[in-house]
């Protein structure tokens, strides 16, 4: 596994599973161009950007060029590192015909090709053995920003002492924050929240 600071943005679920295998870091799927419509995924993509910078590694095809601008207008075109992958003649697995292009994307790439593309980039990462420990949903209930009543209203409060937007969805809001934070560094962040909500 490579492990990376940025985060990296692809444009669908299968090229987000065929990436898990190779790479430890947060990744992003527009869902193709419900990106242009999705206020909530591109604030944050941005806030992605403004604190730990991204990598974007769409298909190499017109389809892939025009969400690439895209990303590139939302974030001002600022803490971005460019993936391209190769342009190979072929046909996913999964599909029953070749995309439009003719071109594999993303997602029929090897493990061989898309660490060539990193390193193509400047991108090496650090190699790990496995992934560390993560911030889970059974950690969003035991700190209340789930499974309760008042749940939205804390996720909202947390948010915003952590200067991230505050109108991310409870799966939103796991995938940034460990993307930011440790764990450890996000048990702390909780108890300096828990104290500063205290003083109110």
């Amino acid at each position: 596994m490579i492990k990376l600071s940025q985060a990296v943005i692809v444009e669908g679920r299968y090229d987000k599973t065929t990436l898990e295998n190779i790479i430890d870091a947060l990744i992003i799927p527009t869902d193709g161009f419900r990106i242009f419509k999705d206020k909530e995924k591109c604030a944050l993509i941005r806030s992605v950007a403004q604190k730990n910078g991204i990598i974007i590694m769409t298909d190499s095809d017109s389809a892939g060029a025009m969400i690439r601008a895209h990303i590139k207008r939302i974030t001002d075109n600022k803490n971005i590192t460019h993936v391209y992958i190769p342009q190979i003649i072929g046909k996913e697995k999964r599909k029953d015909k070749p995309s439009k292009e003719g071109t594999l994307g993303v997602e029929g790439m090897s493990a061989e090709i898309i660490t060539e593309a990193l390193k193509k980039s400047g991108i090496t990462g650090e190699k790990t053995d496995k992934a560390s420990k993560k911030i889970t949903k059974n950690d969003m209930f035991r700190f209340g920003l789930s499974g309760s009543p008042d749940a939205a209203k804390k996720r909202q409060s947390l948010l915003k002492f952590l200067e991230l937007p505050d109108n991310l969805s409870p799966n939103a809001m796991l995938d940034i924050i460990n993307t930011f934070f440790s764990y450890e560094e996000f048990e702390r962040k909780i108890d300096l929240w828990l104290q500063d909500t205290d003083k109110r």
